[in-house]
């Protein structure tokens, strides 16, 4: 398999682990403070093939995210779960930990961020869904970003993001009655 972007990972490790996983090209950040030679490279592989920015689900991958989105506009996203981004012993998290399928199918899920959105979930909608503010709110978010592919993210940013891939009323519905369903039959 063969990706035509270029895809954004943090450093050394994750470019092994996506070669192993298929044939693509990358560009490292070397870490979360994002030089301008390297927004300037990727600003290049955006208008030349497009990018596809992947780091890894924890603080520092997200601030590399934002980093290079509101740097480089029109970059498709790939989320990969935390439990597929584990090592499978000692400590740490990220890219480098998956599984060669696990990094497929993150890519090929990879999404455009909308510029400009209409808002089709409120925050009252997040309130309501038990996502924000309650017992147990984070694992209902972390289930929700698994579902609709779009990470996981603390209860401040999921009204955000939703919003950002323009994630429908109906989807969103959707994913959070599975959620509700798989609760019950635990």
């Amino acid at each position: 398999m063969k990706i035509k972007e270029i895809i954004v990972v943090e450093g050394k490790d994750d470019t092994v682990a996506i070669k192993r996983a298929l044939d693509a090209d990358t560009i490292e950040t070397n870490g979360s403070a994002v030089n301008a030679s390297v927004i300037e490279q990727i600003k290049l592989a955006q208008e030349k093939r497009g990018v596809i920015i992947f780091t890894d689900p924890d603080y520092p991958g997200e601030r590399i995210r934002h980093i290079v989105s509101s740097n480089v506009p029109g970059c498709r996203h790939a989320f990969l779960p935390k439990k597929l981004a584990k090592p499978k012993s000692g400590r740490g998290i990220g890219v480098e930990h998956a599984s060669p399928e696990a990094i497929r199918e993150a890519l090929k899920e990879a999404q455009f961020v909308k510029e400009a959105y209409i808002e089709e979930i409120s925050q009252q909608d997040l309130l309501d869904a038990g996502l924000i503010g309650g017992p147990g709110s984070k694992t209902k978010r972390e289930k929700l970003g698994l579902k609709l592919k779009i990470g996981y993210t603390n209860g401040k940013q999921l009204y955000k993001r939703l919003n950002m891939f323009q994630i429908t009323r109906e989807a969103f519905l959707k994913a959070m009655f599975e959620i509700e369903q798989e609760e019950q039959n635990a």
